[in-house]
């Protein structure tokens, strides 16, 4: 029998819309609030504006595009030079909106002149690559987490519930029927929660202590061309993250949300996102690849659900208990099932490889190829300014660079192809 697919705009039951909501949010869950853990502010603003964001992402974006915006890791490195030497995270926030209003200017640059110019510069041999590479530099992260990298010092009982969870997640893909097998990312997280209570790895207590209602706390920026200056080359890592969780969105869905609604109204909706952001006080956000993994397991595909899931993060963010409920799935259990979570998004590489019938005996595309994955996967890095280029970042601009090369090269009819 054929797995049902539940298209962007299609609406479900609420009794059905709110599990598959819940697992969206648990996905991003964890990655989103550990960059505000990671640089010394409260998670729940982080959690109230990603909510917020999305939502005004899915307006702006006429309710076209499936994506949730959750916390960037880019601007980590800056973020924490500017807390150290240039006047705190007030001063960074100057940075997040000029972000916001760089994204906003690309989006009427993208208006203007279309997006065909993509093609030249990540033409599918490099496309696919990065995307390949979203999920792989990301795969040692999970790998970790799982307690695979460990070696003889593993600790038994997180590799236990890791395997676990990745178990219930793998068994319940391919074998769940009917609607249990579309919240199959939900039902191994509970599960692997589960054990690792019984096991003694959950800290109650901080569930225990936290409060029921507390209003997230909100910071006016403080206007700073030093910060700004720090925090620009991280834009240009975003904007290229960006391109590519739309496009393998697209490849998902199946349906070409580059065109329409379209990378202008995506790039607006997130650029306006962050502005507010940045007079809020909450580190900037980004598209997620975990809810495109989400998406590319369980078919589900509607607009609604992610909205269910802004909305839930907003609710969250003020309720302390379930916030810190959340918060305690340990770390074992989010490696589990990103095992499986960012190996979906490495595939989704591969798929535009076979899908644009990318052919590797052209010398181009080979050494396109190869250069962006071997740049993407094997740890080299340089530094913009304060901010360090790495891994799909990295990978994207080399392979930029070269397609741009080589376009120049075909002109000239110097190309051997």
């Amino acid at each position: 029998m054929k797995r049902r697919t539940v298209g962007i705009h299609e609406k479900l039951p609420l009794l059905q819309s709110l599990p598959l909501s819940l697992q969206h949010l648990t996905a991003m869950f964890g990655a989103t609030i550990l960059v505000p853990i990671l640089l010394g502010i409260n998670p729940a603003i982080a959690l109230l504006m990603n909510g917020i964001g999305t939502l005004i992402y899915s307006w702006v974006t006429k309710g076209g595009i499936p994506a949730y915006l959750g916390s960037s890791f880019a601007f980590i490195a800056p973020v924490m030079l500017i807390m150290t030497q240039h006047g705190g995270f007030a001063h960074a926030q100057a940075g997040f909106i000029f972000f916001g209003l760089f994204f906003i200017l690309i989006s009427w640059v993208v208006y203007k002149w279309g997006i065909r110019w993509i093609d030249v510069v990540m033409p599918p041999a490099v496309m696919g690559a990065v995307v390949a590479i979203i999920g792989l530099e990301l795969a040692p992260v999970a790998a970790d987490q799982a307690g695979l990298l460990a070696g003889e010092a593993t600790d038994k009982n997180v590799l236990l519930v890791s395997m676990f969870t990745l178990a219930v997640g793998i068994i319940g893909t391919v074998v769940f029927k009917g609607f249990l097998q579309v919240i199959p990312i939900l039902i191994a997280v509970v599960a692997g929660y589960i054990l690792a209570l019984c096991m003694g790895m959950v800290d109650t207590a901080a569930i225990s202590n936290a409060a029921w209602f507390a209003l997230p706390k909100f910071q006016a920026p403080v206007y700073d061309t030093t910060s700004i200056l720090i925090i620009a080359p991280a834009c240009l890592v975003v904007l290229a993250e960006h391109i590519s969780h739309l496009i393998v969105t697209s490849k998902v869905t199946g349906e070409d949300l580059m065109d329409k609604p379209g990378l202008h109204r995506s790039l607006l909706g997130d650029g306006i996102s962050n502005v507010i952001s940045g007079f809020t006080g909450s580190p900037p956000n980004t598209t997620y690849g975990e809810n495109i993994g989400v998406m590319a397991i369980t078919r589900v595909y509607s607009v609604w659900i992610i909205r269910g899931a802004a909305i839930l993060a907003m609710i969250f963010s003020c309720i302390g208990k379930i916030a810190a409920a959340i918060s305690s799935i340990p770390v074992a259990v989010m490696g589990g099932i990103t095992i499986l979570l960012y190996g979906v998004i490495a595939v989704q590489g591969l798929r535009i490889f076979v899908e644009q019938k990318v052919d590797f005996s052209k010398n181009s595309n080979m050494v396109l190829g190869a250069i962006t994955f071997v740049i993407g996967i094997s740890g080299a890095s340089i530094m913009l300014g304060s901010v360090q280029l790495k891994g799909m970042a990295f990978a994207a601009v080399v392979g930029i660079v070269l397609s741009l090369l080589f376009w120049g090269f075909k002109k000239l009819g110097w190309m051997n192809d």
